[in-house]
């Protein structure tokens, strides 16, 4: 029977997986090989996909890929258990050890060297998502990192530097991985890191999570396969322990010649003790007498000779032209990687390699018949693994449910899962604008405060404007959205660190899947109601190439909290008794035409099939406070440091065209505001008011005879089928840097005050309403208004949303791509409202 038959409790043995390709070779190295037990723990409320049980840990897939698997079903008392062929009552698990109590080891780490007469040791970070790798690293390292219960929170390597005792340590945190098989862009990187000679590390340490530790130890023959000096962390050793499983630590080491050592990520337990056995297998490899052991797994009768005598023939053929083990490379081609195939045909002789291969493959199939090498290749490391464990490891069987278990029937309930997972949304959306408005305010008096105050002791010119309206205006228009990205990134850190992110994207993947996109698409595409650029960012997360770059395309459609100003100030001038219903209007038109968008590029560009959706469930865990800060902080840096900079820039450059050429200007406003101050009929508050009327009608001038002025009457003939005149072309084109901007520039051309204040934006409003053409015909209507909205949620994203597409998509084409479909698109569905509304009698 098929996998996808078992219902919901049932129990499934592995016989055979089917399929071709990346699936086929993913789900096989995370666990799903014959002989293995499999169970259906729940379906998703749209009955796809499942979530399943495998070797201890829980993995979603969908039914359509798991119709590949083929299974018996057996019951409960025919289920396989360790049962270890030694006696674990004297083992060497320290099961007694009070966790809750554990302080960090002091170990010497000074020395009376200095930094330049230590050893310097480059250690490589590897380990499967979720293992705790990051907390070792910032543990090590004293740095803060952000961690998670997600998988692919570590997107890129980070680097540290310290000293321990006499030695000066380079640690390389380097991103999450299941294997070393070239599935997504960080598998390959990782590998590529691991065997280039000039990436090379010293010593590895492999994060493993002790409480899933036959999938985990998978990457870990890998890892010994590719020759790299080895020590094991068995993270997560607490809750192995209280889980009451035994584990004879001095046997496993034995039998993986490694280092083992438990760790507790969390509290940094054991984490000193990791660091002296890298530092002893460091001086180990300096004795020329050590030879490194790697794991010379047996393949069977009829694999295991045609590996030999491709190792034989690589050792003879290629010598000392590569670094890498020769077993590895003979155990890589027979698996058909793509990656060494095309390493061994780069260098001399390669090709001589190659043809060996192709003819012990040939000769291998014909043996097997319809069983895949690549499958036995798999099979047999998962089956060294299971030995292993069959005679050091015993775990603890109950019936009772665990509590992920019993939280994941509720909040993946067919009925409540979905109900559930929306008011969290809206709550964290509630959150981050109520909240966040009380902060925001401060900022934004502070901001002014600062503005004023400088303007009022500054002599008056150029200078004084581009310092005062250029860059502090810019730069403020920038923090006083910090609360609400701040408080954001709250409820986005609690969901990736409890690891209700998972489950969120087990909810959404079938919605997702139907428009053309991944799971793992829906929380980047959320995070763009607050911010475009760390949403893109996130989409790291997305195995799939297809997926990513679709999710970047459509993401800049989310409506971002730049653009709420617009809304507000529109909204309410234009629906004062609907502004609720037009704010929602818009955020709903933009995820429609996100979804729209996304099935077109998927049809029209992305036709090949793409990746499965297999993915890990972690446990539910209560994040520390501590790991809350670091990510709540850093992406709060990423935001000021990163955007910050491009805003500002922008705004400058905005603030320029806008001020210049002024010199007529300028002359004409002193000579009218001399001949008032003149008047001696006039009272000193009458003055003030004509003046400030002067101010305020030659600042409009100088907009319209600006270059930026210039440049909206250059763009009015194009917008002008959209209900545009001069003046709104303006305030789009000034919104190109930061949407933000949009309503400063509205507020200078109506009030001459980019003032943004409640007064203002008053003022503002009243201008717009009141505001009509040579003819006496108003020139902002509610159709205007409306069409004006949707025009500013659909184009060209901020000048920090395309730098961040171009950075994330890999190729700065994309970019552009993205900027004249969302200006085409802007326009096209902006002319069908604002056309439409007039033949429908709407003004």
């Amino acid at each position: 029977m098929k996998l996808s038959e078992l219902k919901t409790g049932e129990i499934g043995l592995i016989k055979e997986v089917k399929g071709e390709g990346s699936f086929r070779k993913r789900i096989l190295e995370m666990g799903f090989v014959a002989g293995k037990e499999v169970k259906v723990i729940l379906n998703a409320p749209l009955n796809d996909p499942v979530y399943y049980r495998l070797m201890g840990y829980n993995v979603s897939l969908r039914r359509k890929d798991a119709e590949l698997v083929d299974v018996v079903k057996i019951t409960p008392e025919e289920s396989i258990d360790f049962s270890p062929n030694v006696s674990l009552e004297e083992n060497d698990t320290p099961s007694t050890i009070s966790f809750s109590n554990l302080k960090k080891e002091e170990v010497e780490r000074h020395s009376i060297l200095s930094r330049k007469e230590r050893k310097k040791i480059r250690v490589a970070l590897v380990g499967n998502p979720n293992s705790g790798k990051t907390s070792i690293f910032n543990i090590a390292s004293g740095k803060s990192e952000k961690v998670g219960n997600y998988s692919g929170v570590t997107v890129e390597a980070h680097t540290a530097h310290f000293d321990f005792g006499d030695y000066y340590i380079e640690i390389v945190d380097l991103p999450g991985s299941y294997s070393l098989s070239p599935y997504s862009p960080e598998e390959l990187f990782i590998r590529d890191y691991l065997s280039s000679p000039s990436t090379r590390p010293d010593v590895v340490i492999d994060v493993v999570d002790t409480t899933n530790i036959e999938r985990s130890l998978y990457l870990t023959v890998q890892l010994k396969e590719l020759g790299l000096p080895l020590v094991v962390a068995l993270n997560m050793y607490d809750e192995f322990c209280k889980s009451k499983a035994k584990l004879q630590i001095s046997k496993l080491s034995d039998l993986f010649d490694t280092p083992l050592v438990p760790t507790i990520g969390r509290n940094a337990y054991g984490v000193d003790e990791l660091l002296s056995r890298v530092v002893s297998l460091y001086e180990k490899q300096k004795n020329p007498h050590f030879e490194y052991r790697d794991i010379c797994i047996s393949y069977g009768s009829l694999l295991e000779p045609r590996v030999q005598r491709l190792t034989d023939e690589i050792a003879t053929t290629l010598g000392a032209v590569t670094n890498l083990p020769p077993r590895y490379l003979a155990v890589r081609l027979l698996e058909e990687d793509k990656e060494v195939h095309r390493y061994i045909s780069s260098l001399p002789n390669g090709d001589t390699i190659l043809s060996f291969t192709k003819g012990l493959l040939e000769e291998a199939q014909n043996l097997l018949g319809h069983q895949k090498v690549e499958t036995l290749i798999t099979d047999q490391r998962y089956g060294f693994i299971a030995g292993a464990l069959r005679e050091t490891l015993q775990v603890h069987r109950t019936t009772q449910k665990t509590l992920t278990d019993k939280i994941d029937h509720i909040l993946l309930h067919r009925v409540w899962g979905f109900p559930i997972f929306i008011l969290f949304l809206l709550l964290m959306f509630q959150c981050t604008f109520t909240l966040g408005a009380f902060p925001q305010a401060w900022i934004e008096s502070l901001v002014a405060w600062i503005g004023g105050g400088l303007a009022s002791v500054m002599p008056k010119g150029p200078f004084t404007d581009l310092l005062v309206d250029g860059i502090i205006g810019g730069v403020g228009g920038v923090i006083v959205f910090l609360p609400q990205i701040i408080i954001l990134y709250f409820f986005i850190s609690l969901m990736e660190d409890t690891g209700y992110m998972a489950r969120a994207t087990f909810l959404m993947d079938r919605l997702m899947h139907g428009m053309g996109l991944h799971g793992k698409s829906f929380i980047p595409l959320i995070m763009g109601f607050g911010c475009n650029v760390p949403a893109i960012m996130a989409t790291r997360t997305i195995e799939s190439k297809q997926s990513r770059l679709i999710t970047i395309l459509v993401n800049p459609l989310m409506s971002c909290s730049a653009r709420l100003p617009v809304y507000i100030l529109l909204a309410g001038a234009f629906f004062p008794h609907r502004a609720g219903l037009v704010l929602f209007s818009l955020y709903a038109l933009g995820i429609l035409l996100a979804i729209a968008m996304a099935w077109i590029f998927r049809k029209a560009m992305f036709k090949k099939e793409d990746l499965p959706f297999v993915m890990e469930l972690p446990p539910y865990r209560l994040p520390t406070k501590k790991a809350v800060a670091i990510h709540m902080w850093d992406r709060s840096k990423m935001y000021l440091t990163k955007m910050g900079t491009v805003i500002l820039a922008a705004s400058i450059v905005i603030w320029l065209l806008g001020y210049f050429p002024r010199k007529s200007i300028v002359a004409e406003k002193e000579y009218q505001i001399a001949q008032v101050e003149k008047q001696i009929s006039l009272d000193e508050t009458a003055k003030s008011e004509q003046i400030a009327a002067l101010e305020s009608h030659y600042a409009q001038k100088q907009q319209e005879q600006s270059y930026l002025g210039k440049i909206g009457k250059g763009l009015q003939p194009v917008l002008s089928p959209l209900g545009f005149d001069w003046k709104m072309s303006i305030a789009i084109a000034s919104g190109l840097p930061a949407k933000e901007v949009v309503v400063s520039t509205l507020g200078v051309i109506y009030t001459g005050n980019g003032d943004d204040s409640d007064a203002a934006t008053t003022m503002i409003s009243e201008k717009l309403q009141q505001d009509v053409d040579a003819h006496g015909n108003k020139v902002f209507t509610p159709l205007v208004a409306l069409t004006f909205m949707i025009f500013v949620l659909i184009y060209f994203p901020c000048i920090a949303t395309v730098t961040a597409i171009g950075r994330e998509a890999g190729s700065w084409k994309w970019t552009l791509f993205v900027i004249a479909y969302t200006c085409v698109l802007a326009w096209i569905v902006s002319f069908i409202v604002y056309q439409g509304g007039l033949l429908l009698g709407f003004s």
